[in-house]
């Protein structure tokens, strides 16, 4: 069936019913992205100066170049969790708008807990000494002119896989909530 031709009674019988624990998740997910907003803002400023010093006046910046690479992981990795809030990630799935809520909902939570939740703390646990490292030796860029303290780049890996694991969370809770209604689900917002 196709998404777009759903009634909206139809849409939000598709979709899992919020918990008071995923509605205060994803309203400081929305606070966060806010701020990843902003970062995307900065990066396509920079981007442009560092074209413009290039080709306009033939001057160009290492510094520019790597802080495009760092703003631009910075925004991916700390956006994925309010993509997996929202529901708006990238599902490679042929079958799965064939399925009832409920089916749909069994999938979701084999998924979170056997491939989710173990990827991410793997991501987390071995995240935290290698930003530790970088910031105990005060590690900075090997190019001449790069940027220095490169354990704050390093430091977004970890954020962003918590924040992403707090989403899961989250998602947790509606799967929960749809399955065996505990917690009990909240008005839709």
């Amino acid at each position: 069936m196709d998404p777009l031709s759903l009634t909206k009674s139809e849409a939000e019988q598709r979709r899992l019913p919020q918990t008071r624990l995923s509605l205060l998740i994803s309203r400081g997910l929305d606070r966060v992205a806010s701020v990843v907003s902003c970062i995307w803002v900065l990066l396509l400023l920079i981007i442009v100066v560092n074209v413009t010093a290039r080709y306009v006046f033939g001057e160009g910046r290492i510094e520019f170049e790597e802080a495009q690479w760092h703003l631009y992981a910075m925004g991916f990795l700390l956006g994925l969790s309010i993509c997996f809030d929202s529901d708006d990630h990238i599902r490679v799935d042929v079958i799965h708008d064939q399925l009832s809520l409920r089916a749909k909902a069994w999938i979701e939570l084999y998924g979170l807990l056997l491939l989710f939740f173990p990827f991410v703390t793997l991501v987390l646990v071995f995240s935290i000494p290698f930003v530790q490292y970088s910031f105990t030796i005060g590690e900075i860029s090997s190019a001449p002119g790069g940027l220095p303290y490169r354990w704050i780049i390093k430091s977004a890996l970890f954020i962003g896989f918590a924040l992403l694991a707090v989403a899961g969370i989250g998602r947790l809770s509606r799967v929960s909530a749809c399955l065996f209604a505990v917690p009990r689900g909240a008005p839709n917002r």
